[in-house]
């Protein structure tokens, strides 16, 4: 639940070869270190433990471990990243304490992550890692996310569509009455979405994990991204063993180590990873880590809610050299309306689009692609 540097437990299979992870029991490991005088130290391990892998991994020796260790919480760490959302790790949701137990966040973003901790502790003590990491070997194929995406912009010439399916939001309430994930999700394939996108969050957008598995399980055949406040690598297990090929990772709530181990948990389990940001400062973060390939850009301020649709255009014109020498395909996220909407994201530089709102209000969500982008999708 917590921040990796918090203690999180790491996976063998995260951090060394494949037949390293085959050499031992499929047992969680943690990090290698004893307090000694308050302060953490690093044991020594011998050559064929696993544990030696972890010590000689770029990733245990980065600036933000040494950080760690040398007394640093995570919160400061996490600020010095620019990251505004304090964690609190309670085992209760802070609205329901009293004195030092009660809190109250700053923003709709902090709150929904205070909650989030909270939920995902429950889950984990109701199937432990290992039991969801069993699940998800057992998972319906990875789909090619990522693949599905550059197909369909050559397909049709504009920014591919990852169709989002959202019962609710914090900042509008219930968004469709009417509301049947499964049928949603096939009529928007049936109009050409190249991806489709389901919230998971039940708390604050009335969404389920349940809903992702009936949506994988009912024959649709688009690369389906787990929309989620991730904040712990036992929610991305969970994600892929009920079918998600893709999933959310917010530059917003976790640090650079966190993105980066969880980048790698992806990649170890064949998805694909969507890295959210904001503005330049989280960008920079995420394009100085190897392996990412897939960038969203959210025109909307997840602490209060506005939308600006130029920050895309802004955002790609500081840093879209960088993005296109490096491969990276971006997505524009939020505020995307109408056919000019499109055409003004497209012309910034974005490749595909990431729609909700405007879909999942219309009368009929799949014909609304068509009015979207002005002209109907090949598929």
């Amino acid at each position: 639940m917590e921040s990796l540097l918090a203690g999180a437990h790491l996976h063998p299979a995260a951090f060394s070869p494949a037949s390293l992870s085959r050499c031992h029991p499929p047992s969680v490991v943690v990090r290698g270190v004893h307090h000694v005088g308050g302060r953490a130290v690093r044991c020594a391990y011998t050559k064929d433990a696993i544990l030696y892998a972890l010590e000689h991994d770029e990733m245990f020796n980065s600036e933000e471990v040494v950080q760690w260790e040398s007394g640093k919480t995570i919160n400061t760490i996490a600020a010095a990243q620019g990251i505004q959302i304090s964690r609190r790790c309670r085992p209760r949701y802070p609205s329901e304490g009293s004195g030092d137990d009660k809190a109250v966040p700053r923003h709709i973003l902090e709150q929904i992550v205070w909650d989030k901790e909270v939920e995902v502790s429950q889950r984990k003590a109701k199937k432990p890692l290992m039991n969801v990491m069993e699940s998800s070997e057992n998972a319906p194929p990875v789909r090619d996310f990522i693949g599905a995406l550059t197909a369909a912009y050559g397909r049709n010439g504009v920014p591919a569509l990852i169709a989002e399916i959202k019962k609710a939001s914090p900042g509008r309430g219930v968004l469709r009455e009417n509301f049947n994930p499964v049928e949603i999700a096939q009529a928007y394939e049936a109009n050409g979405a190249a991806c489709i996108s389901i919230f998971t969050d039940e708390k604050h957008f009335q969404g389920s994990f349940e809903s992702l598995e009936m949506i994988r399980n009912s024959g649709v055949k688009c690369p389906l991204l787990c929309k989620e406040f991730i904040i712990d690598s036992w929610q991305i297990y969970y994600a892929r063993s009920k079918g998600a090929d893709a999933i959310l990772l917010i530059a917003a709530v976790l640090p650079d180590l966190d993105l980066k181990y969880m980048l790698r948990v992806c990649k170890n389990l064949g998805m694909a990873a969507l890295i959210e940001v904001q503005d330049e400062r989280e960008l920079d973060r995420v394009l100085k880590i190897d392996g990412v390939e897939l960038i969203g850009i959210n025109n909307l301020s997840l602490e209060t809610f506005v939308v600006d649709t130029s920050n895309t255009r802004m955002l790609m014109e500081k840093r879209g050299d960088t993005i296109r020498d490096r491969g990276i395909l971006v997505v524009g996220e939020s505020g995307l309306i109408t056919p000019d909407d499109v055409a003004y994201a497209h012309s910034a530089g974005v490749s595909a689009i990431l729609v909700g709102e405007s879909l999942i209000k219309a009368e009929d969500p799949g014909r609304a692609i068509a009015g979207l982008f002005g002209k109907e999708l090949l598929h």
